[in-house]
Order: C-alpha cells, then sequence, then structure tokens
C-alpha cells in the first residue's frame, strides 16, 4: 500500500460518484480502479490489491488476458455493432453452436444471448411459460436470479431487493433450498432422505399450486448470493426425476457457477444432472457483458419475434466469450480443480486456529466460508464478515461476503499458488487481529 485506502485522488472519485449516481448503488468498499493485471487490481492512488472476488465472479480469466484482449480489439477492428436478433455475422453463430455443444446432455439445444445474466432468467421464464402452456414458477429462499422484475421476483435472498417494488410477476412459489448447515427442518443429511426435496411435493404441490400448473423450477446448483451453498451430491439428481414425474422444466441458473468455476465447464456436470434450461453470464465474457440461454430445442420452438435483444449477442462480447471459453476449457478448469483444493485446504487450516469459522463448503475455486458466533448454536457472525472485508481490503485484499455471515472466495480461475497462499495469510492475519 503506497497510502491508506482510499488516497487523495480515490477520494476525489468517490465524492464525484457519490453526488451524481443512483443511490441504489452498494459500493462494498472504496476501491477506484486504475488498471488490473492477472490476479491484481491497481488503484488510482497506485496501491496493489490480489482480487479473491472477481467482480463478483465476472472476470474469470482475471485481468487483461491477452488471448481474450487480442479478440476483443480484432472484433472491434471489424464492426462493433449489428442486431443479432434481425441479421447475421459469424462470431453469433459461432459462439451459440459452442454453447450448444458444450453443455450438458446430448439432445440437441439452441441458444439465444442476453446481454446479461437477469436478463437470461427473464428470458427462461418466458421460454418456459410459452413451452409449457402453463404459468406456475418454483424456485428456492436465499435465491439470488437477478433485479428485473422476472427475476427479481424468483430472487429470495434479501428482503431489500423486493422492498417498495411490488407486486411481482405472480404464481412464483418459494421453499427451502439444500442448505444442510441451516437445514428448515431441523434434519440431519443423509438421514433426512432429502426431507427437503419431498416437501416440495408433500406440502407445495399438495396444499398451494397442482404441479400440473407449474412450468418450471428454478435453481442455482450452487447458491451464489445465499451463501455459496453447496447441497448434497443427490440433491439435483432429486429435483430433476421430480420434475420429470410431473412434466416440469428444470432451469440451472449457472450464472455465477457456470464456465469452469467450480473445475468443470457447468455445475450441474458434478452431478451428472442434465437441465432443460441452462442459464449462463458472468464469466462468459471475462467482464464484456453477456449472458445466454441454453435450452434443449424440443423446448425452445417460440414464435418467430416472439423473443429479441437488441444489444444481446453484441459481435464484441461474442468475440470476448468465444476467447474466454478456449482459455477456460483447455487451460483453466484444470487449474480451477488444482487451486481449489489447495484453497479449500488452507481454509481448513484456518479453521483449525479460528473458531469463528462454522462451515466450509464448495467446488473448484467457489468457496464459501461461513462464519459463527459459536459453532455450537451457529447464530450468524455478520458484523465479523463484513468487518474482515474491509479489514482486508486495507491489507490489499479484495473479498465479499454474501448469505448471512459467508465469506465467498472466488479469485480468478488464472489463480496461482503464490496467489493463494498470499491471499490465505491475509485472512488469517485479519482474523487474528479481529478476534
Amino acid at each position: 500500500m503506497l497510502v491508506p485506502p482510499p488516497g487523495p485522488k480515490a477520494r476525489a472519485i468517490v465524492d464525484r460518484d457519490a453526488m451524481w449516481t443512483s443511490t441504489s448503488y452498494i459500493k462494498e468498499y472504496p476501491l477506484v480502479i486504475a488498471r488490473g493485471h492477472g490476479t491484481m487490481v491497481e488503484d488510482v492512488d497506485g496501491n496493489r490489491y490480489l482480487d479473491f472476488m472477481a467482480g463478483i465472479a465476472v472476470s474469470s480469466t482475471g485481468y487483461g488476458h491477452p488471448k481474450v484482449i487480442a479478440a476483443i480489439k480484432d472484433a472491434a477492428d471489424q464492426f462493433l455493432h449489428i442486431c443479432g436478433s434481425d441479421f447475421y455475422f459469424e462470431g453469433m453463430a459461432a459462439l451459440c453452436e459452442r454453447l450448444a455443444k458444450l453443455a450438458p446432455g446430448t439432445d440437441k439445444k439452441r441458444v439465444f444471448l442476453t446481454n446479461s445474466g437477469a436478463e437470461a432468467v427473464d428470458g427462461a421464464i418466458k421460454l418456459a411459460r410459452n413451452s409449457t402452456g402453463r404459468a406456475g414458477l418454483v424456485a428456492f429462499k436465499g435465491a439470488f436470479h437477478g433485479r428485473t422484475y422476472g427475476a427479481m421476483s424468483l430472487t429470495s435472498s434479501k428482503a431489500r431487493q423486493h422492498a417498495g417494488f411490488g407486486p411481482l410477476l405472480p404464481e412464483v412459489y418459494h421453499v427451502p433450498f439444500g442448505y444442510c448447515y441451516r437445514c428448515e427442518f431441523g434434519k440431519q443429511y443423509p438421514s433426512c432422505q432429502l426431507f427437503c426435496v419431498a416437501a416440495i411435493e408433500r406440502d407445495l404441490f399438495a396444499r398451494q399450486i397442482d404441479p400440473a400448473d407449474v412450468a418450471a423450477i428454478f435453481v442455482e446448483p450452487i447458491q451464489g448470493e445465499g451463501g455459496y451453498v453447496v447441497p448434497p451430491a443427490d440433491y439435483l439428481p432429486a429435483l430433476r426425476a421430480l420434475c420429470d414425474k410431473y412434466g416440469i422444466l428444470l432451469v440451472c441458473d449457472e450464472i455465477q457457477c457456470g464456465i469452469g468455476r467450480t473445475g468443470r465447464m457447468f455445475a450441474s456436470e458434478h452431478t451428472g444432472v442434465v437441465p432443460d434450461i441452462l442459464l449462463t453470464a458472468k464469466g462468459l465474457g471475462s467482464g464484456m457483458p453477456i449472458g445466454a440461454i441454453i435450452a434443449r430445442e424440443s423446448i425452445m420452438h417460440w414464435k418467430n419475434g416472439a423473443h429479441g435483444s437488441t444489444f444481446g449477442g453484441n459481435p464484441v462480447c461474442c468475440a470476448a466469450a468465444l476467447a474466454t471459453l478456449d482459455v477456460v476449457e483447455h487451460e483453466l478448469m484444470a487449474n480451477a480443480r488444482a487451486m481449489g483444493e489447495r484453497l479449500m485446504a488452507g481454509v481448513r487450516r484456518l479453521a483449525d486456529r479460528h473458531p469463528t469459522i462454522g462451515d466450509i463448503r464448495g467446488l473448484g475455486l467457489m468457496i464459501g466460508v461461513e462464519f459463527v458466533r459459536d459453532r455450537e448454536t451457529r447464530e450468524p457472525a455478520t458484523d465479523l464478515v463484513n468487518a474482515l472485508v474491509q479489514h482486508a481490503f486495507g491489507k490489499g485484499l479484495l473479498l465479499l461476503g454474501c448469505g448471512r455471515s459467508t465469506l465467498r472466495l472466488a479469485p480468478p480461475l488464472i489463480v496461482d499458488a503464490v496467489d493463494i497462499d498470499t491471499g490465505l495469510a491475509i485472512i488469517d492475519e485479519c482474523l487474528a487481529a479481529l478476534a
């Protein structure tokens, strides 16, 4: 650190931002980025930071990956925009083909490109209702699917994300997620025999909505904003079986957990589950705004003109996504597995020294560390997580919280052993100072 953040240049920009931008922006801490390279970020005052949050799992290939930058520059030299809903260009066709072939399952897929994850969720709601002729939608407590009206209606992570915006989308029902550390039913896995999945049929379908009226179940294979919650390995297969029983579509929202973050291209692959519709965004473009709806061809048969997007599938974004997929598939998924194991082992060593760590879960480079006031009562230590994030920022490590009291660890997929060990050492130092 050259100066304690925010330095004078950063403070001037923070003050200017506060004068003119929407009051809805969260602004976790006063990071004013000037440039980035690899896993490192530099602010306008010359302070350097190690990034362990990747812009909420967006900067998948790190900052300024040469292959991605070259693809962006080449595409920008050709043309910046043409509306893919109305016209053709090779990059869009190539990206749709690539995503369709990468998605789990042997059935032929079709792809709709979007600007963002929330737009992909909204499109999937329309597609599910259009394809099935049903209106009902099931989502999970703790879920985050976005902030547009449809996506917000499925979201259930924080009440403030709904406050003052009603009425929301009708026919949306929320059920408990497979959050074993904080089971709403007071059960223990595996003796519970997935009581939470059985409850959907026993309670929701018996008392609130007939399953014949349900179009889709939307699920994050790993909950993101809800706390980096990894359900049991047989949880997604059980949801798949439930959907198959009633002709309901299974929509896997892999906006945060997809594109190599868990060590597989898509997190649902870890359990062998094939979703009917798969959603991706965030890491797909290494920071360029692009997302996708990937669906079985038998589902994506809506009529010509039924759905579209002016900027979805922008040519420069498509080029970034194709380059990102190349780098992730051939170089970084293996690194995510190896470095994820190193990070997980390091966090477990931290838990031996810090009794405030109550639970550790994750796959690859998507790891949640849940903090508690007491391991017996499991009372959330929300203030500790907030203080840890701020303290780490002051020491040059970028972190973010999620859920009620969970620290999310989601560095760029290019992270190496030195970065992992450095980040763990800073977290250890911060926890010791905050104890």
